[in-house]
């Protein structure tokens, strides 16, 4: 009964967020913004991504092989994978069981540009001057800031692959415009590029019940 309670508390607070994301989405300028950053897209973030992805789920195999690494507060209550996703132990066997998924993915996609770019902000802008060290710390930031929202802690180091990608994104376009947010923006793509893939392989796996 408390985790059950533990668990619809999170699933209102992701949904709350995720429903204030795409609210922004409505506004003129935000719109015009996001499909700016769409448009943006080159076939170099398309290809890239699933081999970076690759990347991300081999060392996700490798460190899940670590008991200790499986932990994740999400699982712990009954949650499974990420949180922004609504998929629960609870609600398995009832019509909540696809309901709130396909609810939660309809408001995560379209503010899906905005969480990436927000993220590539905290995590990559001023990165030129950064050192190697500093670098790839912040990468294993970015990887496990995601333990915080409850996924496995296997899985967040194995998200910092996917950082370090982003890190190097952004340094190509420094290194070829000098513009701290044409860089962002260059990265923020190719993080936006990396997650639709990953919210394809979601939707797969809900409408197959992998």
């Amino acid at each position: 009964m408390v985790l059950d309670l533990l668990t619809v508390a999170v699933l209102a607070f992701v949904g709350t967020r995720l429903f204030s994301g795409a609210r922004q989405v409505v506004r003129p300028e935000v719109r015009a913004h996001v499909v700016g950053i769409v448009r943006g897209i080159r076939l170099r973030h398309v290809v890239l991504a699933p081999l970076v992805l690759a990347l991300v789920i081999a060392t996700y195999t490798g460190l899940d092989l670590v008991p200790p690494l499986r932990w994740g507060w999400w699982t712990a209550i009954g949650g499974q994978g990420n949180p922004a996703v609504g998929v629960t132990d609870s609600t398995t066997g009832s019509a909540l069981e696809w309901i709130v998924p396909v609810v939660f993915l309809v408001m995560l996609l379209p503010a899906l540009p905005l969480f990436a770019e927000r993220e590539e902000h905290m995590f990559r802008l001023g990165a030129e001057s950064w050192s190697t060290g500093r670098r790839i710390g912040r990468g294993l930031q970015f990887g496990l800031v995601h333990a915080v929202i409850g996924i496995p802690i296997a899985a967040a180091l194995a998200l910092s692959v996917g950082g370090w990608y982003f890190t190097a994104m952004y340094l190509r376009a420094w290194r070829r415009t000098n513009d701290a947010e044409a860089a962002v923006l260059e990265s923020t793509r190719a993080h936006l590029t990396y997650n639709l893939e990953v919210l394809v392989l979601v939707v797969v796996a809900l409408l197959f019940g992998l």
